[in-house]
């Protein structure tokens, strides 16, 4: 009964969404779910408001992939995979205008490949004036500052802006994500000062844990992270978009670190470089983790140039860390480039590559890399509907002998059909 009624409740809430597609659904301070929001990062800030009264957006997001990818490995035995549909995905979410300069948003996960069940990715609150406590409270300082604070996505580096969200994947141009897919939810609150010139900071604090709870560990319920940006972002001229950014996520002891597992609804490549004798599905296969368990330090910086159709967007990634059982801290470094050629009516087609590589002392002392090569094209049908299709090939090097990833690699095509609105 408990399911029947759940599932009850989503169906009436996706009608409501549908029967209010039709009405103006824009919000302010707002990055919309389909095409319009492609290479948008920060969510835009606008000082005049448009509020009226509480207005309940309802949105969503589902994608299906046809995957056609063969591995292989000199190492421990891997699972045979080969060719067919995966699990759909489908996110639904709510973005509520509270007040004047105040917006809700929050995810829901509807099916993953993770979960079974449904479940909350995560929300926040999102302020751009204190009209609400009093008019014109500080107006001068928020008509350039966006807070934010909830159990939330951290703003760290601009990669996150571009990759897939279990079902949002538009803002994706391609399948997979990152080979170290820097994402974690954690409580914090972040603040975000843009100046007209196109200059911007961000400096913002977490609890630096994804589950939530008041288990002590160590004689500590937890730890803190701390997160900076600074960047600058300008259209240059009506052809020319230049942005580049560098970010910083710092701990000091953490009980878990989680910014490369903290992905609870898997990755894209299903079942690859898993053992042959494994009982359980390893939902992030294809991607890496460093294993800084207690302690981490990562920098990461990216550029953004986009003249006409042709866009660049690079990611240097340098990290340190530990668990607690290490007396050294260990290095693992990212670097990747993608470019693209957006071209057709409004931009609708797209066609690209992303080179990913990743280089990383091991636990035990031993230097390995791993290497991905990405070929993509995409259609965007209408605004709210993207086809694409994807070429893979991640090759791991230097993995100690007898290793699941030793001559590790797997390659080949993946389809993905994405509905965002």
């Amino acid at each position: 009964m408990r399911t029947i009624f759940k599932h009850s409740v989503l169906f009436v809430a996706l009608l409501a969404g549908v029967s209010m597609y039709a009405q103006d659904r824009n919000l302010d301070n707002f990055r919309p779910p389909n095409k319009n929001g492609v290479d948008v990062f920060e969510a835009p800030k606008d000082s005049v408001s448009t509020f009226d009264g509480v207005k309940v957006r309802v949105g969503g997001a589902s994608t299906l992939q046809f995957q056609a990818i063969s591995n292989s490995t000199d190492g421990a035995p891997i699972k045979e995979i080969g060719s067919n549909f995966n699990l759909a995905t489908a996110n639904l979410d709510l973005d509520v205008a509270l007040a004047a300069g105040v917006r809700m948003h929050l995810r829901t996960y509807l099916s993953s490949r993770h979960h079974h069940e449904t479940y909350v990715k995560g929300g926040y609150f999102q302020i751009d004036n204190l009209d609400f406590i009093s008019e014109g409270l500080l107006s001068d300082f928020m008509s350039k500052t966006t807070i934010k604070i909830g159990h939330m996505e951290n703003n760290y580096g601009d990669a996150h802006f571009r990759r897939t969200d279990n079902a949002q994947a538009i803002y994706n141009p391609f399948v997979g994500n990152l080979i170290m897919d820097s994402f974690t939810t954690e409580v914090g609150a972040e603040v975000l000062y843009r100046t007209p010139s196109g200059f911007f900071g961000m400096v913002g604090l977490s609890n630096g844990k994804l589950n939530q709870n008041v288990k002590e560990s160590n004689g500590t319920t937890g730890g803190a992270a701390f997160l900076a940006k600074l960047g600058f972002d300008k259209q240059i001229d009506s052809d020319f978009r230049f942005r580049l950014t560098g970010s910083l996520y710092n701990t000091g002891y953490a009980q878990s670190v989680y910014l490369y597992t903290a992905d609870r609804a898997g990755a894209r490549y299903y079942d690859v470089m898993q053992a042959a004798d494994a009982t359980s599905d390893n939902f992030r296969s294809g991607r890496f983790d460093p294993g800084f368990k207690n302690t981490i330090t990562a920098v990461m910086i990216n550029p953004f140039l986009k003249y006409g159709g042709l866009e660049f967007f690079g990611t240097v990634e340098l990290t340190s860390g530990k668990r607690q059982d290490e007396v050294d801290r260990r290095k693992t470094n990212q670097y990747a480039g993608e470019l693209l050629y957006r071209f057709g009516n409004d931009e609708n087609f797209y066609i690209g590559g992303r080179y990913n590589t990743v280089d990383a002392e091991l636990l035990g002392g031993t230097d390995a890399t791993i290497n991905r090569v990405q070929l993509g094209a995409g259609w965007f049908m209408t605004k709210n509907i993207l086809m694409k299709v994807e070429y893979v090939n991640q090759k791991y090097n230097d993995f100690p002998t007898g290793d699941i990833l030793d001559g590790g690699q797997f390659d080949g095509f993946t389809a993905e059909a994405v509905i965002s609105f």
